[in-house]
């Protein structure tokens, strides 16, 4: 008999992964619309590269949740009512800030990724714990490509 409670927690837990994605996603286009410097050229592509790998998980992430009975977040207002990384409305800041902003968020990645394999695991939903230690290399690489070009 399935664990109801566990499950509900899985999915809430793959919510709040959804809305982090779809916050770091558009935190990266911003920061890859907005770049300037003469890392120009190169953040740009970086920034646009990590992207589309963020927004790639989006929907692999919805249909986790779909699959295991509950809905999936509906707009932006569930995004931000969920969302643990912060927004950043800014488009003026330093290529260095960038970097060092998504950085971090990554590394909150990683931890919201590491959260959604032990309720994953709790709920005994074998596809979502393997799902996750993918979506934390991803994520970890992304990390280790932003701390690189910093120096």
């Amino acid at each position: 008999m399935p664990n109801h409670n566990a499950t509900a927690a899985l999915t809430d837990s793959l919510n709040g992964l959804l809305a982090d994605l779809f916050t770091l996603y558009l935190k990266t286009k911003n920061f890859h619309w907005h770049v300037r410097g003469p890392q120009f050229r190169d953040l740009h592509l970086l920034f646009d590269e990590q992207a589309a790998e963020i927004f790639a998980l989006t929907d692999i992430v919805a249909e986790r949740v779909r699959k295991n009975g509950a809905p999936a977040l509906t707009g932006i207002a569930a995004i931000a009512q969920k969302a643990r990384i912060a927004d950043q409305p800014r488009a003026d800041l330093t290529a260095a800030e960038m970097i060092a902003e998504l950085r971090d968020d990554n590394a909150t990645l990683v931890d919201v990724i590491r959260e959604v394999k032990a309720a994953a695991t709790a709920a005994g939903d074998n596809a979502t714990d393997g799902f996750a230690d993918d979506w934390t290399d991803q994520a970890q690489q992304r990390r280790w490509f932003l701390e690189s070009t910093l120096g």
